[in-house]
């Protein structure tokens, strides 16, 4: 038997690369709108990365512009701008991905132990939808709660008898914000989320959990032995994708709820979004690219670091 798998798998190894074209043709058409949408959007763009080291001229064009070595970098590191908007974007990303993981697990194991099947498919559907709401209604939404004059909040506050200076004002206060949007990026997202751990907890062995009934464990218990290291490994695993968009932020979450407002921009900006601004208002193309290249450098860097740490710990739990 053993010489049997040998021998198939030393024909395996010998064929060109060729006939192992054709003998996994079907396996390649499958994956052939990924390996073409990866191609268009991810590779076909790098040439574009010179950008960041010309000053870029709208006649000569890309690759005809002065060629500046790394003055796009100097510039963003000296103006001290790059440290304000790496610090913003990981500092709310490691809030998203450890709030925003949290909250899925306890969502799934919360639907998991409801009983009533048509209860838990209207909440599951009532959490799902704020996913599909865009994010120009949700920058309304919170507009139309929190703005000063007209604000659902403020017209409760002075009905209540509260005297116009005490009234909320965050449009001109930073310091509110980061809960807000935390709160927002919850809102719409944690029912999304949650559908992939509850999806691993469909996936676990019913029997295990009915010889823990008989065993008299109970909720919290099959939870904690049972349910949750059964979720281990998806939860590792989101966590090393999400980690590779630690340095990306939501543009439309945040743009579409603070926008221009230069006085939140302390706690506010992003990489994203001050890209936008470069590119758009400033059009200052090579700096918005450095800041980008930037962005992709460091976010590599995390994912590799992470990745190595946990093929050492863990390595069936590792992406490569």
């Amino acid at each position: 038997m053993k010489s049997k798998k040998a021998t198939v798998k030393y024909r395996a190894s010998n064929l060109t690369f060729w006939q192992k074209v054709y003998k996994y043709r079907v396996l390649l058409l499958m994956c052939l709108p990924v390996i073409v949408f990866f191609f268009a959007f991810s590779y076909m763009p790098l040439p574009g990365i010179w950008v960041a080291f010309v000053k870029y001229n709208y006649r000569k064009g890309i690759f005809g512009s002065k060629f500046i070595g790394f003055d796009n970098f100097k510039f963003l590191f000296t103006s001290g701008k790059l440290s304000v908007l790496t610090r913003n974007t990981i500092l709310y990303n490691v809030a998203f991905i450890l709030l925003g993981n949290m909250l899925a697990v306890f969502v799934a194991i919360l639907l998991n132990e409801v009983r009533c099947k048509w209860f838990r498919k209207v909440s599951q559907t009532m959490m799902f939808l704020p996913y599909f709401i865009s994010q120009v209604l949700v920058g309304y939404l919170v507009f139309n709660l929190l703005n000063y004059d007209t604000g659902l909040v403020n017209s409760i506050l002075k009905s209540l008898g509260v005297a116009e200076e005490n009234l909320f004002q965050p449009y001109s206060d930073p310091n509110v914000w980061p809960p807000i949007l935390i709160l927002v990026y919850l809102w719409q997202q944690t029912g999304y989320n949650s559908v992939v751990y509850f999806a691993s907890i469909m996936g676990i062995d019913g029997e295990m959990m009915e010889a823990s009934k008989v065993d008299g464990a109970n909720g919290f218990q099959r939870i904690r032995y049972i349910i949750l290291p059964s979720l281990k490994p998806t939860i590792v695993i989101l966590l090393l994708f999400a980690l590779g968009g630690i340095v990306k932020g939501n543009f439309g979450l945040f743009y579409n709820i603070i926008g221009t407002n230069s006085l939140l921009y302390d706690t506010t900006d992003i990489i994203e979004t001050y890209v936008y601004r470069a590119t758009m208002t400033d059009f200052n193309f090579s700096t918005a690219s450095a800041v980008g290249l930037y962005q992709s450098v460091i976010g590599f860097v995390i994912v590799m670091t992470v990745n190595f740490i946990v093929k050492k710990i863990e390595p069936d739990y590792s992406l490569f």
